[in-house]
C-alpha cells in the first residue's frame, strides 16, 4: 500500500504507514522487518503481492468492523495491515526495483483503501449509528479525498508541478480519522464520552479536505496561467527573431 520513493520510482507521497511513525520508529521497524522481508523474497513473494495483501486487509478491517460500530478492533486490524507499507518498501529496496507499474499500483490501491475506510464510517452512520448528517460527512470525506488526489495527478499529467502542500493531505486524513476511530472504540470498554472523537475528526477532515481542494485548484489555475504566458512570450520572441 505504499512503497518508499526510492524503491518504487514515483513522487514523494506520504503514506499512512509512514505518517504514523516518526523517523526513529521507522528506523527501528525497518531493522525489525528486514529479516521478514528477506524471508518473503526467498519464498518468491513480490512487493506487489504484499501491497495487494495489505490493501485487502485494510479493506476487510474497514468494511467488516466499522459498519458494526467496532471501531477499536477495526482500527487495530487496519493498522496492522498498514504496516505492509514498511514491508513491501523494504522488499523493493532489497531487490533494487523501481517501476512505473509499482507507482501506479501503489496509488490505485491507496484510493481503494481510503474509500473502504470512509465508506465503513458512512455505512455505520447510515445504519446502527443512525446519523444521516455524519453519514453525509463521511461520504464527503471519501469523495473529497479522491478529488484532492485527482487534482494533483491531473495537474501533473498536463505538465504542471502543482507545487502546493495542502492543509490536509492523505496522510493527515487517515491518521486523524484512524486515531479518532480507535479511541472512539474504547467507548465499548466503558470509557465515557470518548465516542464523540470520531464525529469531531470527520468534521475536521471534511473541512480540511475542502480547503486543500481549493488550494490545489487555485494553484493549478495560477500555474496554468503562468505556463501559457511563458509559452506566449516564447512564441512572440520566436516571431520577432524570424522577422529580423
Amino acid at each position: 500500500m505504499g512503497q518508499p520513493v526510492a524503491s518504487r520510482g514515483h513522487a514523494a507521497t506520504p503514506t499512512v504507514g509512514k505518517a504514523m511513525l516518526n523517523k526513529y520508529a521507522r528506523a527501528f521497524f525497518t531493522r525489525v522487518l528486514t529479516p521478514f522481508a528477506a524471508f518473503l523474497i526467498r519464498r518468491g513473494v513480490s512487493p506487489d503481492t504484499v501491497t495487494l495483501i495489505g490493501t485487502a486487509g485494510v479493506v476487510a478491517g474497514a468494511l467488516v468492523f466499522y459498519p458494526r460500530g467496532e471501531f477499536f478492533w477495526g482500527t487495530v486490524v487496519i493498522t496492522l495491515f498498514v504496516f505492509s507499507d514498511l514491508v513491501d518498501g523494504n522488499m523493493a529496496r532489497q531487490l533494487g526495483r523501481s517501476s512505473r507499474w509499482g507507482a501506479f499500483l501503489d496509488s490505485t490501491l491507496d484510493r481503494v483503501a481510503d474509500g473502504a475506510i470512509f465508506g465503513g464510517f458512512a455505512l455505520w452512520y447510515a445504519g446502527g449509528g443512525d446519523d444521516n448528517v455524519l453519514c453525509a460527512v463521511s461520504i464527503f470525506c471519501l469523495a473529497s479525498g479522491q478529488v484532492v488526489s485527482y487534482t494533483k495527478a491531473r495537474g501533473e499529467s498536463i505538465g504542471l508541478p502543482v507545487a502546493v502542500n495542502g492543509l490536509v493531505e492523505r496522510a493527515e486524513r487517515l491518521v486523524v480519522s484512524l486515531v479518532a476511530a480507535g479511541l472512539a472504540g474504547l467507548h465499548a470498554f466503558g470509557v465515557p464520552g470518548i465516542q464523540y472523537l470520531l464525529p469531531v475528526a470527520l468534521w475536521i477532515v471534511a473541512a480540511g479536505s475542502l480547503v486543500t481542494l481549493v488550494q490545489r485548484v487555485v494553484t493549478v489555475r495560477r500555474e496554468s496561467a503562468e505556463a501559457e504566458a511563458a509559452a506566449a512570450a516564447r512564441q512572440h520572441d520566436q516571431g520577432s527573431e524570424a522577422a529580423k
